[in-house]
């Protein structure tokens, strides 16, 4: 499906925290073996079996305390951040130790077959020195977690403050758009009002149907293909009030593309160039044709006219300087960057070419 690519928050990155658990074990089963001497793959199962249910005791009471705190405050950007706060956290961090190791020792007992003395005999110093390691590794655990749960909010933040100046920048140019669209308008309708009256009150009247089916749906940063299609026929319908017969027009959209979203006004632009430059200075007028295709996993729009076609300092001075075809590149460039291209044209049969592409 064609549109923006927004960014996602999740809950939880469980990815990081599985790969960090794993990381994490694997340096505690090599210390545990350098320091105390035991059977390698021995101190890489206990390592295992209780740092796992230790990560998985900080994982469900971390969600749990999450959920209960967008409960009292009605926050849910609390779930946003992945770690709560430490002065919540570090009790759960320290209850989750406790009955990870507990269980732990007893799944690595039940897989081996041993039998290890229980956490709660602290007489043996052997029990105390590793309940001891076993919380400060899921301490420092924790704070590797923090960290980079903290980086990747930023990371999230960074990308979002990225998007929605975009989104301004978009929204910035479409506004630029509007009134070249309309002043274009009523300079032809102040020029009809000399010489055809009548026709000028039915521009009038089509121009006001117009702005207000247009102007409201037009402050959206997209809206679907189907909707630009009917925008794109309203102001036909202006044109042709002025050309009559010289502007002979065909809509093709595909009922299946109808719901990709786009920019709005993202053609407008094209058809205006197209009936300003192709089909005005041409005597007897022309074909206007705006379609809609699905070429591969491209979404192909393209406006085309049998006009006077393009010179090539007229071609020039339009792709470099036109305001219209100006926006068309820059709305592109900063909604799809490099996933859309524009180009424009002559035909060989005369007239010319506007086409854009945009990768689904």
């Amino acid at each position: 499906m064609l549109g923006r690519m927004k960014p996602l928050r999740s809950q939880y990155n469980w990815r990081v925290h599985v790969g960090g658990t794993v990381a994490i074990c694997v340096v505690v089963g090599l210390l545990n073996y350098l320091f105390r001497g035991d059977r390698f793959w021995h101190g890489m199962l206990y390592s295992f079996a209780i740092g796992m249910q230790i990560s998985a005791g900080v994982a469900l009471l971390q969600a749990g305390l999450g959920r209960l705190l967008v409960r009292w405050h009605g926050d849910a950007s609390i779930l946003e951040r992945a770690w709560v706060a430490w002065g919540l956290m570090l009790p759960c961090v320290l209850l989750a130790s406790v009955a990870g190791y507990t269980s732990g020792i007893w799944l690595a007992d039940a897989i081996s077959g041993q039998q290890s003395l229980a956490p709660w005999n602290m007489a043996d110093r052997s029990v105390t020195r590793s309940m001891a390691f076993t919380l400060l590794a899921a301490v420092l655990g924790s704070l590797v977690f923090f960290w980079a749960f903290k980086l990747n909010a930023l990371k999230l933040d960074q990308a979002e403050a990225q998007r929605q100046a975009a989104e301004a920048r978009l929204t910035l140019l479409q506004s630029q758009l509007e009134p070249h669209m309309l002043f274009n308008t009523l300079a032809h309708l102040r020029v009809l009002i000399k010489l055809r009256p009548d026709d000028a009150q039915r521009m009038l009247d089509q121009l006001i149907a117009y702005l207000r089916a247009t102007l409201q749906a037009s402050r959206a940063t997209e809206h679907p293909l189907a909707q630009e299609f009917e925008r794109l026929s309203d102001y036909l319908a202006l044109m042709q009030l002025r050309m009559g017969e010289r502007l002979r027009v065909r809509l093709d959209l595909p009922a299946e593309l109808g719901g990709i979203a786009i920019p709005p006004l993202l053609l407008q632009p094209l058809v205006e160039n197209a009936i300003k430059h192709g089909l005005e200075p041409h005597v007897a007028g022309g074909k206007l044709r705006v379609s809609a295709a699905r070429e591969g996993g491209r979404l192909v729009l393209q406006v085309a006219d049998s006009g006077a076609g393009l010179t090539a300092t007229t071609e020039l001075r339009e792709i470099g300087t036109g305001f219209g075809l100006k926006q068309v590149r820059e709305r592109l460039a900063h909604r799809y960057g490099d996933s859309a291209t524009f180009a424009l044209q002559s035909q060989p049969g005369g007239g010319s070419l506007a086409r854009i592409e945009i990768t689904a």
